[in-house]
């Protein structure tokens, strides 16, 4: 039967959706790409590196650099600056236009995931904190996990909700049974929050999604009532 002009219309509409969709994913993993190769390039010359501090003002929106911070030794305690930006003979001083410019660009798009790694600095009035992204992000989500679920192997992840939320847990068996998902987890509003990040960029960065996701086990339920789809997959932990 040959399509009526409504429904051409109607396809058409629907094509447009799906590649505007995945136009906007692309998009966001180029950002988180460039973070990457970023934090590569930083730790490179300043394996100590953890936060980058920047303003980012103007009509251009234009990024403002001030320098590089370490980790935060106790929660009273201020992070300390390992690059100011003036010091002769730093090795960071050979990519400080790169930082600039890497930082504007994937910051430009409102939807961009790397706007999860930004926060206010407290300890400088105007400047907020880009924490660089983990070198490892499965390793990362296995160290969150077992820090509540000392178990487990792997963790079944749900990229509508929230991006990735983390919906079941499994868990090493020592009686020889076969590991069931562990619906809802125990984890801290922190803790949750940290790995719906991580889990997201998991999803968009196609290399990693193709090495740590794999397909649910058949008699998964999902804990909150929702279908299974291929949204929904199988996040193998690293060994410790």
């Amino acid at each position: 039967m040959t399509p009526t002009p409504h429904d051409a219309v109607a396809i058409l509409a629907q094509q447009r959706e799906d590649l505007t969709l995945a136009l906007r994913r692309a998009e966001q993993a180029h950002c988180l790409g460039i973070i990457d190769h970023l934090a590569a390039k930083i730790r490179a010359r300043c394996p100590e590196a953890v936060y980058v501090a920047f303003d980012r003002s103007g009509e251009h929106r234009t990024v403002t650099v001030y320098g590089v911070l370490g980790e935060q030794p106790s929660p009273l305690a201020a992070c300390p600056w390992l690059w100011d930006g003036t010091e002769t003979g730093h090795p960071l001083n050979e990519i400080d236009s790169d930082i600039i410019l890497d930082i504007e660009y994937a910051l430009l798009p409102p939807t961009s995931p790397v706007w999860a790694f930004v926060r206010r600095n407290t300890g400088m009035d105007g400047s907020s904190l880009l924490e660089l992204p983990p070198a490892d992000r499965a390793a990362r989500v296995a160290e969150l996990i077992r820090g509540h679920h000392p178990a487990a192997t792997a963790v079944i992840v749900d990229s509508r909700a929230g991006g990735g939320r983390v919906v079941g847990v499994i868990e090493e068996r020592t009686d020889g049974k076969v590991p069931a998902p562990v619906a809802r987890p125990r984890l801290s509003r922190a803790c949750d929050d940290a790995l719906t990040r991580l889990v997201a960029q998991v999803f968009l960065l196609p290399p990693l999604a193709d090495r740590h996701l794999r397909a649910i086990p058949r008699d998964f339920t999902h804990p909150y009532g929702s279908s299974v789809s291929d949204q929904v997959r199988l996040l193998l932990l690293p060994t410790a």
